[in-house]
């Protein structure tokens, strides 16, 4: 079994994380009734001798002593981090898991990148590397963090690159949360652009999320399970937006269900890497089979269903229907409808009582309706997990590398042009020490090449489907 490290950055990745960690706890304690120390748990979790004071040693049979989560909290407020210490998952972590400050990036990607970068160096990667030598065999860092604020998107992307110095043989899979265009964070387009930069020259994978998105999801949830059209009762904890179950004990706040979403979008990911299945899909599968191109690493996700009726069975019409609402533009995690483009590559991880001629069968159906590119028509790649996530007999998480993030990323552009022309708040990032205004003419040049590259794609795809030529046998 290999074994991954998750860095959370910023309020938005600490407060993602700790939902993660308890859903991660639920799904685990749902599976393993005899609390023994498995390799399943030793994906995400170490097993720690603690009676002797401080952090004991790693031990790796017989009973569960006490789980640590693999972990790095990072931010540059305390606000957050010392919320998880207080709560249920305080055990999970200790002190050095933590780098935090008092004063915060004030939503200044160079204060979080230049600034907090050089001064936490030194810091964030001795804890890397104690995290690392934990790992029997380290395959994955998560990087979870926002894009419109300033310790999110200056510091997470400065620890991005830290990564791929440090552990340049270890897949980077970054979560990034994009704002809306209603953020309040003003300068959230400078803090976007400029870290977008980042992702794009330093990440193996990045899964772009939309807070929009991920409103929207959470309101049609919430619908759903209030208006009674169903005509059934829904499963509470079947939500994905649910607690139930988990930890958490305290009153939810307003983006808990939000995180939820991501935390099941990350259960979903890693599922393959953490319980067995009948095809089982390595984390570093999906970059070798999602990214033709070095810098088209970004993959739009899907998660299906968003609940579960109590009383109705799973005939191959309900499930059938999972594979249909993957592609379809309301269950996406970002504002695109991916059947009306391009596709590069496509990814299925499929989790509970689903066999391989239901996966097969959908692939059938659904194609004809999807546009892949001429030289890689048959690019599917399926995971099959049998262990599915709590409160459902069956999920679905769907990966597409497809040219609907264009539209996420040129919207961002505008809003980035229109204050950057008039050089408003400008002064704020030049004051930082390293930070030039090269640095926003080089991201804005990044961003404009990365969507050019996505245009090139697009003008393909009217062209008429062609299969390959294949070899002719005479007889």
């Amino acid at each position: 079994m290999t074994q991954s490290v998750v860095v959370q950055v910023g309020q938005c990745g600490n407060q993602v994380g700790c939902r993660f960690w308890d859903l991660a706890l639920r799904e685990h304690a749902n599976v393993n009734k005899k609390g023994i120390y498995d390799e399943a748990l030793s994906s995400f979790f170490r097993n720690v001798d603690t009676r002797s004071g401080g952090d004991g040693p790693d031990i790796y049979k017989g009973k569960i002593c006490s789980l640590k989560a693999r972990a790095l909290l990072i931010d540059m407020e305390e606000g957050v981090v010392n919320e998880i210490l207080q709560g249920p998952l305080r055990d999970v972590f200790d002190s050095k898991q933590l780098i935090t400050d008092v004063s915060g990036s004030g939503n200044n990607w160079a204060v979080g990148h230049k600034l907090y970068g050089s001064q936490y160096r030194e810091n964030i990667v001795e804890k890397l590397r104690k995290a690392a030598e934990h790992c029997e065999c380290l395959q994955c860092f998560f990087i979870i963090h926002s894009m419109g604020g300033g310790t999110g998107s200056g510091l997470g992307t400065f620890v991005l690159k830290l990564l791929e110095d440090e552990f340049p043989e270890v897949y980077r899979f970054v979560t990034s949360v994009y704002p809306s265009g209603e953020d309040d964070v003003i300068t959230s387009p400078y803090n976007s652009v400029l870290a977008m930069k980042e992702l794009n020259e330093h990440a193996d994978c990045v899964l772009p999320i939309e807070n929009e998105s991920l409103f929207d999801i959470v309101n049609k949830i919430h619908q759903m399970a209030n208006s009674g059209k169903l005509g059934s009762t829904v499963k509470q904890n079947s939500l994905i937006t649910s607690s139930a179950g988990s930890a958490k004990t305290a009153q939810e706040k307003p983006f808990d269900a939000m995180n939820n979403i991501l935390a099941n979008l990350l259960l979903n990911l890693t599922s393959s890497a953490r319980f067995e299945g009948s095809l089982n899909m390595d984390l570093n599968e999906i970059t070798m089979n999602l990214v033709p191109f070095p810098r088209l690493h970004y993959l739009v996700s899907s998660l299906t269903p968003l609940y579960t009726l109590a009383d109705v069975n799973v005939p191959s019409r309900r499930l059938d229907q999972m594979f249909s609402d993957a592609f379809s533009r309301d269950h996406q995690l970002i504002q695109a409808d991916p059947k009306h483009s391009l596709y590069l590559a496509c990814a299925l991880l499929v989790r509970g009582n689903v066999q391989v001629s239901d996966l097969r069968r959908n692939i059938e159906r659904l194609k004809p309706s999807l546009h892949f590119v001429s030289w890689n028509q048959e690019g599917w790649k399926t995971g099959l997990c049998s262990v599915p996530p709590v409160g459902h007999s069956h999920s679905l998480l769907a990966l597409a590398n497809n040219t609907c993030v264009k539209p996420t990323f040129i919207e961002l552009k505008d809003r980035f042009m229109k204050l950057y022309k008039k050089k408003a708040h400008l002064h704020h990032y030049l004051h930082v020490d390293g930070m030039e205004q090269s640095c926003f003419s080089e991201a804005i040049s990044s961003l404009s090449d990365l969507i050019e590259e996505y245009n090139e794609l697009d003008a393909t795809k009217g062209g008429p489907r062609t299969d390959p030529s294949r070899l002719k046998i005479v007889v």
